[in-house]
């Protein structure tokens, strides 16, 4: 079999899932779309590996050795993952990504005079005519 095959559904894997990264919201439909790219990546290394096992006297298959430790790791990434967004969804509610973010930045201010800053002033001026 030619290399062009697995590199081409290989580019195509990879590329619905950096899609997927990108366009979803939802952190769980991210969280697949990460394991989708990293399974183009493993059919990459192993296809590479064969090619050049072909043209090569000793074989060390590294390609494969490095496939079983990426998915090792991916095992573990998507235990923590999943970990998080239940744990976020517990405490927010929603595992809608942007709404995440709105969350992390904190309350919006206007600066002095506005929200946050104008209760300071309020109680300087009371307690300066005290």
């Amino acid at each position: 079999m030619h290399l062009a095959y697995p590199a081409v559904l290989s580019a195509l894997l990879f590329c619905t899932g950096l899609y997927g990264v990108l366009a979803r919201r939802n952190a769980i439909l991210v969280l697949m779309s990460v394991e989708l790219m990293l399974n183009a990546v493993n059919l990459n290394l192993v296809a590479f590996d064969v090619w050049l096992s072909r043209t090569a006297q000793e074989t060390l298959h590294s390609g494969q050795a490095l496939t079983l430790f990426t998915i090792a790791i991916a095992a573990a990434e998507i235990g923590i993952g999943l970990a998080i967004v239940l744990a976020v969804h517990r405490n927010r509610g929603t595992s809608d990504i942007d709404k995440l973010r709105d969350t992390a930045e904190g309350p919006e201010t206007d600066g002095p005079g506005g929200e946050a800053g104008a209760a300071e002033p309020d109680a300087e001026k009371a307690e300066a005519t005290a």
